[in-house]
């Protein structure tokens, strides 16, 4: 088949997906923000529908900033009214983990203290800390890392771009976030050997408030932008900490995308070093973001589509998998990407190595599929996928029926 065909063909099976994207954000709406970031529910049982609890508090942050992307770009693509009322949501909850700590710094999420859910939360997180507001009726967890303040402000940055009614609640929120980091000189958390990430904050900063911020931004370029290589080189240099790259992937994202300057291709050519790395593990978000910041490339745009095609057939709860009968070994992972549909379950996919060969858990946890809306509505903005054109309400949750065998992929599947 000649790959126009196969790129057409690509396109065409995967357009059926709108509903299911539909109806992932139904259920991250309805399971897994209740405290107005996301957490993923524990059920009762692999067959339960049953919340006893919720976990992956740690990187709430992190992850309602990338939902809060995925719906503004549902947003510029459809104009619907749900992913605008849930990039609001999305937002109030970001700034809700600012309000709760009380000095502009950022909590990795909040609890409410009247929750039957939160004690277990707290336990499961007190090496972080737990701090308490009861002026505001919530808990917050603490020791923040560099990746919840740049997957915050990646989601700003997309949904300050993507939906200008919510400008006015977006720049006073990264304002007082910015304001926080300088003035702690960026040591909490220490962005020290992080040129690129530091730098990635200010560019978005600058984008949201350029009159406080521009100045600001442009000399520290002028006295970091020549590192920024050096870090992504040494990261590049193995999957370990595979989560690294995510984080670089995000900051590039922003730092490319919102310069003018001959500075430019000094991002570029340290971009440049992760993705030559990165190309070939079969990561659609990766791959999309690598088509915001370059050109139209058939290959790459057609193989995104097809594992977003993938992704559809995981299960959505955590069961544990071992692939180390099914693929070739190289040391102590596979030799080759495991195919996406087979991967280790994770809370968002992308920012785990293709080549684990085990993981997952009791399959209690379910996965909120983050990692499938944010690169399917950047598919459809970046012109990879066309319009389908099903409105929202044609896809309530409970319309859609796909179930794997004794894997559940969505609760309803037990009807």
């Amino acid at each position: 088949m000649r790959p126009l065909a196969v790129a057409v063909f690509s396109a065409l099976s995967i357009l059926a997906a709108e509903p299911e994207a539909l109806a992932l954000s139904a259920l991250i709406q309805s399971r897994h923000l209740p405290f107005g970031t996301a957490l993923d529910p524990f059920y009762a049982s692999p067959t339960s529908s049953e919340i006893t609890g919720y976990t992956r508090c740690g990187d709430s942050a992190l992850w309602t900033g990338h939902y809060l992307a995925a719906e503004a770009f549902r947003f510029r693509v459809t104009a619907s009214t749900d992913a605008l009322s849930n990039a609001t949501r999305a937002l109030e909850g970001l700034q809700g983990l600012v309000d709760v700590t009380g000095n502009d710094s950022l909590a990795r999420c909040r609890l409410a203290l009247n929750s039957p859910f939160t004690a277990g939360i707290e336990r499961e997180e007190a090496a972080n800390g737990i701090f308490r507001n009861p002026a505001l009726g919530y808990s917050w967890v603490g020791n923040l890392s560099r990746d919840q303040y740049l997957g915050v402000f990646f989601g700003l940055s997309v949904a300050y771009e993507q939906i200008p009614s919510l400008r006015p609640t977006i720049r006073p929120l990264a304002t007082r976030l910015a304001n926080f980091l300088i003035a702690s000189n960026w040591s909490n958390p220490v962005f020290t050997l992080r040129p690129d990430q530091q730098l990635a904050i200010l560019q978005i900063a600058r984008q949201i408030n350029p009159e406080r911020f521009t100045s600001t931004y442009e000399v520290e370029r002028s006295r970091l932008a020549d590192s920024v290589s050096l870090p992504i080189a040494f990261d590049s240099r193995s999957t370990s900490s595979y989560f690294k790259f995510n984080l670089i992937y995000i900051s590039f994202y922003s730092l490319i995308r919102l310069e003018s300057s001959p500075t430019k291709a000094t991002y570029e050519r340290a971009f440049a070093i992760a993705r030559r790395y990165t190309a070939n593990h079969e990561n659609p978000f990766f791959n999309l973001i690598d088509r915001a910041l370059s050109t139209p490339y058939q290959r790459r745009d057609a193989e995104s589509v097809e594992l977003l095609d993938l992704w559809l057939k995981r299960p959505r709860r955590d069961f544990f998998v071992d692939r180390r009968s099914e693929v070739r070994i190289c040391g102590d992972q596979a030799c080759d990407p495991i195919p996406v549909d087979l991967r280790t379950p994770t809370d968002f996919l992308w920012q785990r190595s293709p080549f684990q060969l085990s993981g997952g858990g009791a399959g209690t946890i379910g996965n909120a599929g983050v990692d499938y809306i944010l690169p399917y509505w950047m598919a459809r903005y970046y012109g990879l996928i066309p319009s389908l054109g099903v409105p929202a309400t044609t896809a309530p949750l409970a319309s859609l029926t796909i179930c794997k065998g004794s894997q559940t992929a969505f609760d309803h599947c037990r009807k």
